[in-house]
């Protein structure tokens, strides 16, 4: 692969009626002209394209000794010109540090700020729409859980996302099969 080619993003997936819900939250919040990637929960922004071998192997042994997570949706916050969903989530950092440790020649300083895991459902939109979304979201808001089940590689493509691999949150699952026919990205 050559040091050009577009970058990769981790994700952690969620359970299908989590996703659902997360991405019609954004969907209906989230300026249309600027929707332009699902609802998700950024582990790292800007990890090397030319890596993909490397990031796919540390990807794949990070998710089989990993279990699915509970995760919690506590509250509705405002940020700067958006909305997020801070998340709760038993295991998720210990996760995201080791797969930091294995990427810490590639992080950027935004991947090197503290982690807080949240999602966002409304960006660069202006005061008024938070405020009007805040108002609309957070009076009823109770929270609510789901689970995260899977870490997601995705290129960036200038904008929209195109994912590259699911790796399946494995590591307390006793007694079942591995996906042995898991599709490698190229390297």
């Amino acid at each position: 692969m050559l040091e050009t080619e577009a970058p990769f993003l981790v994700t952690l997936g969620f359970d299908a009626s989590t996703f659902e819900r997360l991405d019609r939250l954004r969907h209906h919040y989230f300026p249309p002209s600027r929707n332009l990637v699902p609802a998700h929960l950024c582990l790292f922004h800007q990890l090397p394209g030319h890596e993909a071998e490397s990031i796919d192997e540390t990807l794949l042994a990070v998710a089989r000794s990993s279990p699915i997570l509970p995760l919690r949706f506590p509250e509705v916050k405002r940020m700067g010109r958006g909305l997020m969903l801070p998340v709760e989530a038993p295991g998720l950092s210990a996760i995201r540090a080791s797969l930091a440790r294995s990427f810490d020649r590639w992080l950027t300083p935004q991947d090197r700020q503290p982690f807080r895991p949240h999602v966002t459902i409304m960006n660069k939109a202006e005061r008024e729409t938070v405020d009007a979304g805040f108002a609309d979201l957070q009076p009823g808001w109770s929270g609510w859980t789901g689970l995260g089940d899977r870490l997601i590689l995705w290129r960036y493509l200038g904008g929209p996302w195109e994912e590259v691999e699911s790796y399946a949150l494995t590591g307390e699952v006793i007694g079942s099969s591995t996906n042995t026919s898991k599709r490698r990205i190229e390297g």
